[in-house]
């Protein structure tokens, strides 16, 4: 058994120094290599060690140890994909632990995506839980892969480790070696003081940082605004919104583009907090958002208010028009971009009044869009937003080169972070377009200006189906979506037509919002397969593996009580970019943050591999006789019975009505034409029940509606769908 000669070292954190063994452990890490297992090796110094690793497998940390050192215990683990018996193996672990010795694993060589948590396949995780040798999980925090654009490669230092609490005997398992890493995950991500930052601050510098060399191209014109004179722009209108009110938020009624982004700049430049609020959502949510935030000045433009006759407008006096107030401004505009040219951000910002920290300052008001009850004002700090940003960042490798399109609203979470604050921090070009509805335009946009990375919702892309020529995509390295499940149909037809397969993500405006995303599994050059294993990036009908310092656990539905992992339970998250609370709303806020941890309303569980499963939401699930039913998964049996694959609109949607017998039982909403409601509902009994889908899942009665209610983020309208069924009933 070896002992190592201490190196020379770099300086690693470490947390939970109480938890590293003294002897008779097997350490997993989520990661290691050379640099980082010498440090181990230093950590445990005096300690007998050995190594295990898998057989076959290259391992560079092991090739590399065996040249400093001559004797070097190595037991190997079969191959995952063969048949094994691990009796021999499990006797001889247990020797040299009971021999006093520690036991490191050493990862194989795998091709891993950035941002990920670990490079220790499931199968491998499942092959150690049976040595029956107790385990301590050990995360190692890369840090260069969480550095910002606006922020020195080299600022973080190279990295950080976390041991966890030994499993062993009953808390020996894969799902809790998981949890553990997840922990330990947030806890060290979370602990970065650079979160404490001011969005103002990081904004300010990255448009400085970034300048001439990045740009917003407005789409509705094509005009180029280099970032250097957004920037001028902003700090000009700053002015005019610290004159205009003394309250601390500011209403912004725009759409995504120029007008959108410098009044959401010049609001935080002036210290307060833009609230983009819902203009498609119905009167009295859109008058409930104005006046649980509070607001006596907003900024739109004229042609919005002629086009928006139906929305709640204020009075003149409150509104700021960008329209008539930019064109004064240019002498401002022209002083600040030489002004903003010559001084450094410190200096800048001091005189902008902005501060360096902002932390749990309130950063951004943003209201749920409402899909199953009233929208709730979801208050999301400058400490949310920069973890959101720096989690995505790690996930979405992206450079000066690439380009992103926005066209989602500034009120839909995803049209904040991701296609707004993203792309000025990390400097790469955003091309905007005030709708997310016209596919053709948007197509000409992605060549145009050669977009990389396209955000949109399973809604939007069904309009990209028809008409748009797939020479128009050629740019594109990926697609994401988020907002509702990304339907197989949909993604096999996508990828026929334009040969790129949309990724599916998942998020939450309480999550600010980006938490999950599948990632294309990792190719060699060219495309080719790589030459080293590959660690799974993308598992269709997953919603992807967690963002960096995202910690989720599952309980049970109805107690709360902790469920593993694997098991399928309410999802709960812990984080960084997790909210604190509801606006105005203790008592809603109460029910969802205990002890850090956020209940996200939806159910679902993690696979081994990290892979998060979206069953989904609880308000999309009815207790049918006692037996939970999942709405969405009656709807995919459904759209498979009545042959709508093919179909670009939704047709149908299950909803859940109170039952005197049952408890609850299922409506089919239903836009598709036909004749007798009691005749269509009974063939499609007799063909869901062929399917094998349980007699208790099959929807009660139909109900034919002009169209299925969709929201403007894409989602299904429940609480429309719930009108609607409740009146028929």
């Amino acid at each position: 058994m070896s002992t190592t000669k201490a190196p020379k070292l770099i300086s690693i954190p470490v947390h939970g120094r109480e938890h590293i063994p003294a002897s008779g452990a097997l350490i997993v890490p989520s990661h290691l290599n050379f640099e980082e297992l010498r440090v181990l090796n230093h950590l445990l110094e005096g300690r007998p060690l050995a190594y295990l690793v898998q057989q076959g497998a290259t391992v560079p940390a092991l090739d590399k140890l065996r040249e400093e050192q001559e004797d070097v215990m190595i037991l190997r683990m079969p191959d995952s994909r063969l048949d094994y018996d691990l009796g021999p193996l499990r006797q001889r672990v247990s020797e040299v632990l009971n021999a006093g010795s520690v036991l490191i694993y050493l990862p194989s060589e795998m091709a891993v995506q950035p941002g990920s948590l670990t490079s220790v396949l499931g199968a491998q995780l499942e092959m150690m839980v049976q040595l029956d040798a107790p385990i301590a999980p050990l995360f190692v925090q890369r840090n260069q892969e969480l550095v910002l654009a606006i922020d020195s490669k080299w600022a973080a230092g190279k990295a950080v480790f976390a041991f966890g609490p030994l499993l062993s005997g009953e808390t020996l398992s894969v799902a809790n070696y998981q949890q553990s890493i997840l922990e330990l995950s947030e806890a060290v991500f979370s602990a970065n003081p650079k979160l404490g930052r001011n969005l103002a601050y990081a904004l300010l510098k990255g448009l400085k940082k970034h300048g001439s060399k990045a740009s917003l191209i407005d789409g509705k014109d094509e005009k180029v605004w280099p970032y250097d004179k957004v920037l001028a722009i902003a700090i000009a209108l700053s002015k005019e919104v610290k004159k205009a009110t003394q309250k601390p938020r500011v209403g912004i009624i725009l759409p995504p583009g120029l007008g959108g982004m410098v009044a959401n700049l010049a609001v935080l430049f002036a210290g307060k907090v833009p609230v983009n609020l819902n203009f498609t959502a119905g009167r009295p949510a859109v008058e409930s958002a104005m006046k649980q935030a509070e607001l006596d000045h907003y900024i739109t433009a004229d042609m919005f208010v002629r086009k928006l006759q139906t929305f709640p407008w204020p009075p003149n006096r409150q509104m700021m028009f960008l329209e008539r107030l930019v064109p004064g401004l240019k002498s401002a505009i022209a002083r600040w971009f030489v002004v903003a040219k010559i001084l450094p951000t410190p200096v800048l910002a001091a005189m902008l009044g902005i501060s360096r920290k902002g932390g749990d300052e309130e950063a951004l008001l943003l209201f749920t869009s409402g899909s199953s009850g009233d929208p709730k004002g979801v208050s999301l700090t400058h400490r949310n937003l920069l973890a959101n940003v720096t989690q995505f960042s790690s996930r979405i490798a992206m450079d000066h080169r690439d380009g992103i399109l926005g066209c989602l609203p500034l009120f839909h979470s995803f049209g904040c972070t991701v296609t707004r604050w993203f792309p000025v921090i990390q400097g790469f070009n955003l091309v905007t377009y005030p709708t997310p509805l016209e596919s053709k335009k948007l197509a000409e946009l992605i060549h145009k200006y050669k977009v990389t990375l396209f955000v949109t919702t399973p809604t939007f892309l069904r309009g990209y189906l028809k008409g748009v020529n797939p020479e128009l995509f050629t740019s594109l390295k990926m697609i994401v979506t988020g907002a509702e499940k990304l339907p197989k149909t949909v993604a096999d037809a996508f990828q026929a037509r334009f040969g790129i397969a949309p990724m599916e993500g998942y998020g939450l405006t309480e999550t600010s919002p980006a938490s999950n995303v599948n990632l294309p599994n990792l190719t060699g050059a060219d495309g080719e397969p790589s030459s080293i294993p590959v660690f799974p990036s993308h598992r269709f009908g997953s919603v992807g593996q967690l963002m960096p310092g995202l910690a989720l656990k599952v309980t049970d539905v109805d107690t709360d009580e902790p469920r593993s992992l694997h098991e399928s339970g309410m999802i709960w998250f812990k984080g960084a970019n997790v909210f604190n609370g509801y606006l105005k709303n203790a008592k809603k806020s109460g029910e969802v943050i205990k002890d850090g941890w956020f209940r996200t309303g939806d159910i679902g569980r993690v696979d081994s591999d990290g892979f998060v499963y979206v069953e989904g939401r609880l308000s999309r699930f009815s207790k049918v006789g006692g037996e939970m039913v999942p709405h969405e998964t009656v709807e995919e049996a459904l759209v498979k019975a009545l042959n709508l694959e093919s179909e670009l609109t939704r047709k149908i949607a299950v909803v859940g009505v109170p039952d005197e017998d049952k408890g609850e039982s299922l409506i089919l909403l239903s836009s598709i034409p036909g004749g007798s409601v009691q005749q269509e509902i009974l063939d499609l009994r007799y063909k869901l029940l062929d399917r094998g889908v349980p007699p208790l899942w099959i929807p009660k009665k139909l109900v034919r509606v002009p169209e299925i209610p969709i929201l403007s983020s894409g989602k299904l309208d429940v609480k429309a769908c719930e009108v609607l069924a409740k009146a028929n009933t």
